[in-house]
């Protein structure tokens, strides 16, 4: 079982690392993981929970990106192909292969031939790491595969598969794996200042959330890989920095599966705006998203607006005519900026590129904004080669470990000889199976949890499989340190319940008390 320790104060001011890493989203947790596994000193602190910003406000995909195709993007599309066939194989709990049918109606943007060649390229793209050949449908064939799709106007579509991850727990096993190459990691500590040496940034002035104080930690470079809030931290090197980002919201809503009866994922064109979107299985849950609308709201106060899901339910609705759905059937939503590079004025939404820039401030400062979620580990490694370079170290040594060395959780690739002593425990089909999915080869430490504390085994809430050992693991080893980070990230009550965990939010909170009070 991978340890992690969330590292105080006093330990990040006795250090001076050679990277000092602010943000811990997937893209700065991915640089704390390779630069770690490359042997460089590595601090990391996050001034929130690990993932609470965009990192787990995604529509939860490892994609190559259709729609990159229709834009002439190969390179992108190539590059986070190649990188869904690597992240299955090191976190195969957490990134697990998903069919999509892609309908066609009569007046769709992209006709059945373009779909079909759009798809034999992808396949080509994919190469050796192809999860499955793509199958063109007629009308019949995709009415079999989602009998309540909309008929009228349908004249075919394909099947294809990509990849759906839990984007919060993804975030979280990386900033674990960092941990364990010897990184020290921090959530709830909130850089408030930079600290220069003879022009130079050297470090930050930090504030520990969780109990006020203050104190500064040195560093040989500093790192900014704080997303939506890069343009905020650069200006603090430099108060003139020009912005680097053009933020725009993405929103999703959650709906009972059965309102909608889709049984594969689904990748359509509203027919709102022709955007394309997507309707995701969940376990007993479906989502539906995303928009992509320019904002200028605060990246921590973000939600998904009302007007969000009118466009949402409209666009769901006619592809599921049957359904009727109505806000009354939103379990929750949530929405995420994502930090895209800034474009000329006037480009749509859409249209804006999801690649990523490295940039040097003026004091020394790397600062990486933009790339999706897909490709993280491609941009943490140029961002360390970078940083290498600024360091005087040489970049390649340890750098092919990022691709081979597994995720917690993802050293066992295949886990069904798991299942067997969960059941035997006495533990419910689907808490096992829950386990399973989100624990991958760390669940027989929670069968031990229950078996050294059988009151261990018991339901959080009456709605959901999680169960109270979740918790003293989510605190242990998951660096968890407030409810939210349990209800939201760590288990998912907030929106796998209708209540958003509210039943099971006052023993979250007295298990979190008791465990980190036995920690002290």
């Amino acid at each position: 079982m991978t340890p992690s320790f969330r590292a105080s104060l006093r330990d990040l001011a006795a250090a001076r690392p050679d990277l000092l890493i602010i943000g811990g989203g997937i893209t700065g947790a991915g640089i704390a993981r390779d630069a770690a596994l490359r042997g460089l000193d590595v601090v990391l602190v996050e001034a929130r929970d690990f993932g609470e910003g965009t990192s787990s406000r995604s529509s939860r995909l490892i994609h190559g990106g259709l729609r990159y195709l229709e834009q002439g993007r190969l390179g992108l599309v190539t590059e986070a192909l190649r990188e869904r066939a690597v992240l299955l194989r090191l976190a195969p709990h957490l990134v697990r292969p998903l069919p999509f049918v892609l309908p066609v109606f009569r007046g769709d943007r992209l006709s059945r031939w373009k779909v079909t060649l759009g798809l034999s390229l992808y396949d080509v793209l994919a190469g050796r790491g192809n999860v499955r050949r793509h199958q063109s449908l007629g009308k019949r064939g995709v009415l079999r595969l989602e009998p309540l799709l909309r008929e009228r106007g349908l004249v075919g579509g394909a099947l294809f598969h990509d990849a759906q991850c839990d984007d919060a727990r993804l975030t979280l096993a990386v900033v674990r794996a960092a941990a364990a190459r010897g990184a020290r990691v921090a959530n709830h500590m909130r850089v408030v200042d930079l600290l220069r040496e003879s022009n130079r940034i050297a470090g930050a002035r930090l504030r520990d959330e969780l109990s006020g104080e203050e104190g500064e930690v040195g560093a040989r470079l500093v790192v900014n890989a704080t997303g939506p809030w890069s343009d905020a931290v650069r200006r603090l090197e430099d108060p003139a920095a020009r912005p680097n980002l053009r933020a725009t919201r993405g929103s999703h809503l959650m709906i009972p599966a059965a309102r909608i009866s889709n049984r594969n994922a689904i990748l359509f064109t509203s027919p709102v705006d022709g955007r394309v979107m997507f309707v995701l299985p969940w376990g007993e849950w479906s989502y539906v998203g995303t928009t992509d609308t320019d904002t200028d709201e605060l990246a921590d106060q973000v939600h998904a607006t009302e007007a969000d899901l009118v466009y949402l339910l409209r666009s769901a609705n006619a592809l599921f005519p049957g359904a009727h759905l109505t806000p009354d059937d939103v379990v929750a939503t949530w929405a995420g900026l994502r930090p895209l590079l800034a474009a000329r004025p006037g480009l749509p939404e859409w249209a804006v590129s999801r690649e990523h820039r490295i940039l040097r401030g003026t004091g020394g400062m790397l600062t990486i904004a933009g790339g999706k979620l897909t490709t993280f580990r491609r941009m943490a490694a140029q961002l360390v080669d970078r940083a290498a370079g600024e360091l005087g170290s040489a970049p390649g040594s340890g750098r092919e470990l990022s691709e081979s060395d597994p995720l917690p959780g993802g050293e066992a690739v295949v886990v069904e000889g798991f299942r067997g002593p969960g059941l035997d425990l006495g533990l419910p089909p689907a808490t096992v199976d829950h386990l399973l999915r989100l624990y991958g080869g760390e669940a027989p430490a929670l069968y031990t949890m229950c078996r050294e504390r059988p009151g261990l085994a018991a339901r959080l809430h009456p709605e959901h499989p999680a169960i109270e050992a979740q918790v003293v693991f989510a605190v242990e080893r998951e660096l968890a340190r407030r409810p939210e980070d349990i209800l939201a990230r760590r288990i998912h009550l907030a929106t796998e319940t209708r209540d958003h965990g509210a039943r099971a939010a006052g023993r979250v909170a007295e298990l979190l008390a008791e465990t980190l009070a036995a920690l002290r």
